[in-house]
């Protein structure tokens, strides 16, 4: 690959020199062009016509000029090498083709996204504009990251339709007190290795999972975890707790292998992980409804997108399913907004009593500054609820005189997602984020997932 690459590389210079024109030139003159020596233009030039990329003829003797014309442009050639590539398999080479500006970029890459069928089975390939961080569960921060490893990893319940349903586990019961829950493990579970799943290794993963802090603050009342039978395993509570269902499909109770976490159990496995591509393919021995897709593709490729808009998540993502010679005239058929939320909240510090923060909210909530703010039409709307149906309380304070104006504000602002609607700390709005076009979000995470 990196041979025909350099040879690619070469064939370029040589043809910026005319932008393809044909010209009386030299061996010399090609031979500084390209960088190389008199003896290995000749050799370029004789592996050149051979491939019919172009025609050169020469007059016998040194210095002599000839005539030469371009049969094929760099850039057919590049794509040309780049199909070649996917048709093989190597995505991972495919990807040092890509070293061209962004205007020819976009041409050249168009062609190549979207749904596409390589070797007979269905490859989904996405652009997308940053790296993608850790896929570890207990590490990501990004809402693309959290999508992601839902696909590759599982836990012994997860949600659909806002309800806690059966993932690792088919079933669970708990006694009269709700202090002891049983988890029925399906049988014939394997890891993404093809090595069968244990209740003793989900077992280990809770215990370790209880060591963290995040973790042993959402299961606050476990006490213990074991595998009283091979397809069980049983949570000791201290108190009684009903949501125990919910807490254990929350992004922290996914279960890696516990001696290599980058394998999962969930409907797509990790294949290529690095800054530039990931892939990930179907897990044949799935559980679950298997995934229509065999493979799909993040090509990170941050060239494409407007750099105005910065790194955050309000990039566009197409993703074009056609012919290639249809797709100028293909029209957009699906677009979505993903919800997220902001908060505001204040900054403990001296001399800003507990009151004086009611105070401040109160004069907020009555004011509509958040409907006010300098964002983008669409970007952020207020909301009059916490979470659908729970509404955000007035609030009700005495007037009291707030402190000074200081350089370090008492209100801090954050963010972040709300996928199923859980989780979401008192929001006084809620951002509406782009999503990306064409590609599903939410529940059918087997079935399509998407590059959020």
């Amino acid at each position: 690959m990196m041979r025909q690459l350099n040879r690619l590389n070469q064939f370029q210079r040589l043809w910026q020199q005319s932008q393809g024109a044909a010209q009386q030139t030299c061996v010399a003159d090609m031979a500084r062009h390209c960088i190389c020596s008199e003896r290995h233009l000749r050799t370029l030039l004789s592996q050149w016509q051979h491939a019919g990329w172009l025609q050169w003829h020469g007059e016998p003797g040194r210095g002599k000029q000839g005539q030469l014309r371009f049969l094929r442009s760099p850039e057919e050639l590049r794509q040309q090498l780049l199909q070649r590539q996917l048709d093989a398999g190597d995505t991972a080479d495919a990807l040092q083709l890509l070293d061209v500006p962004p205007e020819r970029l976009i041409n050249m890459l168009r062609p190549l996204m979207g749904g596409q069928w390589q070797n007979d089975s269905p490859v989904l390939r996405i652009p997308y504009y940053r790296p993608l961080e850790s896929t570890e569960p207990r590490q990501i921060t990004g809402r693309a990251e959290q999508h992601l490893v839902r696909q590759l990893y599982s836990g012994l319940t997860r949600f659909e339709q806002d309800e806690p349903v059966g993932d690792l586990a088919h079933h669970w019961q708990q006694d009269a007190s709700a202090c002891s829950w049983l988890f029925w493990l399906r049988p014939q579970l394997v890891w993404h290795n093809e090595e069968p799943i244990r209740a003793a290794q989900l077992v280990a993963q809770f215990r370790q999972l209880l060591q963290e802090p995040r973790v042993s603050t959402l299961l606050a009342d476990v006490v213990s975890v074991d595998a009283p039978h091979p397809l069980a395993v049983r949570f000791t509570l201290r108190r009684s707790d009903f949501w125990l269902p919910h807490r254990l499909a929350h992004l922290l109770c996914l279960l890696p292998h516990p001696d290599d976490n980058r394998i999962g159990s969930g409907p797509w496995k990790l294949m290529h992980f690095t800054p530039e591509l990931v892939r990930i393919e179907s897990h044949a021995r799935w559980h679950l409804r298997l995934p229509l897709l065999q493979a799909v593709e993040y090509w990170i490729t941050p060239q494409l997108f407007d750099p105005m808009l910065g790194s955050s998540c309000r990039h566009p993502v197409q993703i074009a399913i056609g012919d290639a010679g249809d797709l100028k005239s293909l029209q957009p058929v699906s677009s979505s907004i993903s919800l997220g939320f902001c908060y505001l909240a204040c900054r403990p510090r001296a001399g800003f009593s507990p009151d004086q923060a009611r105070r401040l909210f109160q004069l907020i909530q009555q004011s509509g500054i958040i409907g006010r703010l300098p964002l983008d039409e669409g970007l952020i709307t207020p909301s009059q609820e916490l979470l659908p149906g729970w509404p955000v309380p007035a609030i009700d304070a005495d007037p009291l005189p707030l402190p000074a104006r200081q350089p370090d504000a008492a209100l801090s602002a954050a963010g972040g997602t709300a996928p199923d609607g859980r989780g979401a700390a008192p929001a006084v709005a809620t951002a509406r984020l782009p999503a990306q076009r064409g590609v599903s979000s939410g529940k059918e995470l087997a079935r399509y997932p998407a590059a959020g």
